[in-house]
């Protein structure tokens, strides 16, 4: 597993149980590598995607509430919503990161840690931020790509 995917993961871990407490995010960051066995290969990018959304968590929720559709934010899964919350950190502030990348990976989580649905609520709702957003990839030849 490579340290973003790894990173990613951690991250939803961290935010899924910042939800459940009222830890200021650096505790919870502090606690989380004390008490799991997580590979630290993602640390970094983990703690950053974890600051990130706790920082821009009002600007993030709006932009996640305003591109899904019949789903008010408080009523999605867990995990679904803070998939969505770090898709669109990585969406907004990870330019080095293709679009279609953040996207499939995040698909790639909610198969795995979500319900039935989630790979495919996560994408579509992820495809109208991207949209929202204007972020628009160029592949290799210079066409847009996804």
């Amino acid at each position: 597993m490579g340290a973003r995917t790894s990173g990613r993961q951690a991250a939803l871990q961290m935010l899924f149980g910042l939800e459940l407490t009222t830890y200021d995010p650096e505790v919870a960051i502090r606690a989380f590598w004390r008490e799991f066995d997580a590979d630290p290969e993602g640390r970094e990018y983990a703690d950053a995607a974890v600051a990130g959304v706790t920082a821009d968590l009002d600007r993030i929720d709006s932009l996640i509430r305003a591109c899904s559709t019949n789903w008010r934010l408080e009523r999605m899964a867990r995990v679904d919503r803070n998939l969505l919350r770090i898709a669109t950190w990585e969406i907004l502030t990870q330019i080095d990161v293709p679009r279609a990348v953040i996207i499939d990976e995040a698909v790639e989580l909610a198969k795995r840690f979500g319900g039935e649905d989630s790979g495919a609520f996560v994408n579509g709702v992820l495809d109208r931020i991207a949209e929202e957003c204007g972020r628009i990839d160029l592949d290799r030849g210079g066409e847009q790509g996804g």
